[in-house]
């Protein structure tokens, strides 16, 4: 990899992005963006270094750069975001940053010294709007994403509250955790920099849970610890804004929670923009309108954030101004902030005739999203210097791109007993604490 210089050197680097947890397909607006974040040896390295998360110990094996260098190489990017340094069993490993969640969301999160956010926010702008991220990620009806929409406090129907789960309440994730951080939305950032921000929501909402994800982002400078009680503020906040709750798509252990806006939220636009409703898991809830409350006053249209509720005529009196509202049952996430904002509270979520999706842990969410993306090889068979987990890595890759194969894995049947095993493959080899993250 030495060898690398130029183009090829950020070639390299980003075929291991796209190799990732979320595919970030190759591009000229690419490449720009890359040059702009990595120099040529931060390039180098990162293109170098395993998919998955190592100790320094492998990563100075595996990269054939001498620990000293490794260091002082490590200490630089980690703070930038570009290479994740997380602490489980009192050891730290290290691994390339995702474009999402990751490079794009640890960059415009830096804060402190006279920083270039204007260009870097119009770079990862133009990279964005291609909607090449979106398609490769979203195109094939992927139901495993990195979000899930939380539904707010007090928008669930009564009859129906009594099946809410623990992780489907946030001030119960927040009750949970044992440390918690808040630094700034990338996202309204960004539009701050580059335009379209219509919103007068505060930059400082984005919330992080539990000691290795904190520790990540207080160690770093991408956030700062706070106490659950201003950590409960924010969410009250949030509530109050009607901002929409998306959360670590995980059963255990969310180790973040946005809270989104629908004008400046990446994933968001996703749906609203470039027409992919599974950008965000939904709730296992959907928005109801009673029509015997509904006053037809037009609100949870104006206020929905994804644009879910459309207007149908109706002949009474009540609803020839704005129409009755129609809820999009293909875009409506469960988020809420229609019932929140309805004052005749004739808007209600209520349970999801189908089961969603939600990976019990971190380790799972990773193995299933990389399954429908088409990188579970790479974090299989992670070493890009072997020869070995090359020639692996081409044939299970291969095998699992297959439409039967990669529905039964993802199956109600299969799903387990595959995730089982991988995970006692982890422990195996040593790795068995990031495996229960």
């Amino acid at each position: 990899m030495g060898h690398l210089v130029g183009k090829d050197v950020y070639r390299a680097l980003g075929r291991k992005i796209d190799g990732l947890t979320a595919r970030a397909p190759w591009s000229d607006k690419l490449e720009a963006l890359l040059r702009e974040l990595y120099s040529e040896d931060d390039a180098r390295l990162v293109a170098a270094m395993p998919w998955g998360f190592s100790r320094i110990g492998r990563l100075e094996r595996v990269t054939g750069i001498p620990r000293a260098t490794l260091e002082r190489q490590l200490e630089s990017l980690c703070p930038r975001g570009l290479v994740m340094d997380v602490e489980a069993g009192g050891a730290y490993y290290y691994a390339p940053s995702p474009m999402v969640i990751g490079i794009f969301e640890f960059t415009m999160m830096r804060t402190g010294g006279a920083l270039p956010y204007d260009r870097w926010a119009r770079l990862f702008r133009e990279y964005l709007e291609e909607g090449g991220l979106y398609r490769a990620n979203f195109g094939d009806g992927q139901k495993v994403s990195l979000m899930r929409a939380v539904p707010h406090d007090g928008s669930i129907a009564a009859e129906d509250y009594v099946e809410v789960l623990d992780y489907e309440k946030a001030a119960t994730i927040i009750d949970n955790a044992d440390r918690f951080a808040i630094g700034i939305c990338s996202c309204r950032h960004e539009h701050e920099h580059v335009g379209g921000r219509t919103c007068k929501v505060p930059l400082d909402t984005c919330s992080t849970f539990g000691a290795t994800s904190v520790g990540f982002m207080v160690r770093n400078g991408l956030a700062r610890e706070v106490s659950k009680a201003e950590m409960l503020d924010n969410l009250a906040r949030s509530r109050d804004l009607g901002l929409v709750l998306n959360a670590d798509n995980v059963q255990r252990k969310p180790g973040f929670m946005c809270h989104c806006c629908g004008c400046c939220c990446n994933v968001l636009r996703g749906i609203s923009r470039h027409g992919y409703p599974n950008a965000v898991v939904t709730s296992s809830y959907i928005a109801e309108p009673d029509r015997d409350h509904c006053t037809g006053c037009g609100i949870c249209t104006r206020k929905c954030p994804i644009e879910a509720i459309d207007r149908a005529p109706d002949p009474e009196p009540r609803f020839r101004k704005f129409g009755r509202p129609l809820v999009n049952r293909e875009l409506c996430i469960g988020c809420g902030v229609c019932a929140l904002t309805c004052k005749a509270g004739a808007m209600k979520l209520h349970k999801r005739p189908q089961r969603v999706l939600h990976p019990e842990t971190t380790f799972e969410r990773i193995i299933l999203q990389c399954l429908e993306r088409g990188t579970l090889q790479n974090q299989l068979f992670d070493n890009p210097a072997s020869l070995t987990h090359a020639f692996a890595r081409a044939c299970l890759g291969g095998f699992l791109r297959l439409t039967p194969v990669k529905r039964a894995l993802m199956s109600d049947a299969l799903r387990s007993r595959f995730l089982g095993a991988l995970k006692h493959a982890a422990a195996s080899e040593g790795k068995g604490q990031l495996a229960e993250i």
